[in-house]
């Protein structure tokens, strides 16, 4: 989900999603292999040994289709239903997972060593989708930002619109952004009715809004590595902090981002096979690597989330830097789905307009 800048993940090869839709034909250009092709929002990663012996064990090839924030990926997955510009989709998660399900995305498939995925996780009965990861979206701060202002660090959601908290928070476009959408869910959730009030009080605030989470941490937020934004609050991962600590240049101990535990949303994303491929072989195996031990044990260090199959073990920086909130917001898929649209809308007449 969240792959800092740092990160470099060779992939067999990579296409852009711009101008591919109703490239239904996948099919290598090459007779002696084989081609499957992956659409997935930018933060996907995998560490080059781990698709590489993907491919040597299957004869496979992986080509990236990459499309920006989940949101994106999935309106343009919708766009080209039928003729799809790939075989599968990796990035559905349980907050647009009915918007995807309602227009017949995907054919069921009932992946291998799914039986190691707490049934908690588990995305949709048809197996249209399979679990792959979870994380949990959280209010991440700049530890440095508020120790040098002596300011207290907010610990709940109505800190957020005190006045003493103004222009210091930058959020997701639920529109276009999975954890954006995920934290308007977290408010609707803990607030209930009054979560229009609150985001109404919260633009006052000065919220700073963008697109997608990229452009949110790496652009607005003041602790992210390397960026020059000026705000310490930002929306991102409770698995956040590990990645500030593996890629710090110099070296750190510890991160200097931290997690507020409160309110966080819990986010469970997947893949599934497009309907109408023409790989449906290929596909298949795609599907059942990414649930596969290794795919999965190189999920915390690649994307820095937490993998589905059990007995997995995490990394030690995981282990000590990871916030795991002892309690998290859910909804269910059908809930999201009966109210997401109108909940958009809502947000963008009381935030944007």
């Amino acid at each position: 989900m969240r792959t800092p800048r740092p990160f470099t993940a060779v992939t067999i090869a990579v296409a852009l999603a711009v101008g591919l839709a109703g490239c239904g034909d996948t099919t290598s250009n090459s007779t002696d292999r084989r081609t499957v092709r992956l659409l997935t929002h930018d933060s996907f990663a995998v560490s080059d040994d781990v698709l590489a012996a993907f491919t040597a064990d299957t004869g496979i090839e992986v080509e990236l289709v990459q499309g920006g924030d989940a949101g994106s990926v999935v309106n343009q997955a919708i766009l080209a239903a039928g003729n799809p510009q790939a075989d599968v989709l990796f990035g559905i998660d349980s907050t647009f997972l009915t918007r995807a399900l309602e227009a017949d995305l995907f054919e069921p498939y009932e992946a291998a060593d799914l039986d190691r995925v707490d049934p908690a996780l588990l995305l949709d009965d048809e197996h249209r989708v399979t679990p792959i990861d979870y994380g949990d979206v959280c209010l991440n701060y700049d530890q440095a930002w508020f120790g040098e202002h002596d300011l207290a660090v907010p610990t709940s959601l109505d800190d957020l619109v005190d006045p003493a908290y103004a222009d210091l928070l930058v959020v997701q476009n639920p529109a276009t952004s999975s954890p954006g959408l995920a934290f308007l869910l977290a408010t609707i959730e803990e607030l209930g009715d009054g979560w229009e009030a609150w985001w109404t009080a919260l633009r006052a605030n000065g919220v700073e809004v963008t697109d997608g989470w990229e452009s949110a941490y790496y652009g607005s937020f003041s602790g992210g590595g390397g960026s020059e934004g000026t705000r310490p609050l930002v929306v991102s991962y409770a698995s956040s902090p590990p990645a500030e600590v593996v890629f710090a240049d110099p070296p750190v101990d510890d991160p200097p981002t931290g997690v507020i535990e409160a309110g966080c949303f819990r986010q469970v994303e997947g893949a599934g096979i497009l309907a109408g491929t023409d790989h449906r072989d290929e596909a298949e195996a795609l599907v059942d690597f990414l649930l596969s031990e290794p795919f999965q044990a190189d999920v915390p260090l690649s994307m820095f989330v937490f993998p589905v199959r059990s007995g997995v073990d995490l990394p030690e920086v995981f282990v000590q830097h990871a916030a795991r909130p002892s309690e998290v917001l859910t909804m269910t898929a059908a809930d999201i789905g009966a109210g997401r649209d109108e909940w958009i809308d809502r947000w963008t007449d009381l935030v944007l307009r």
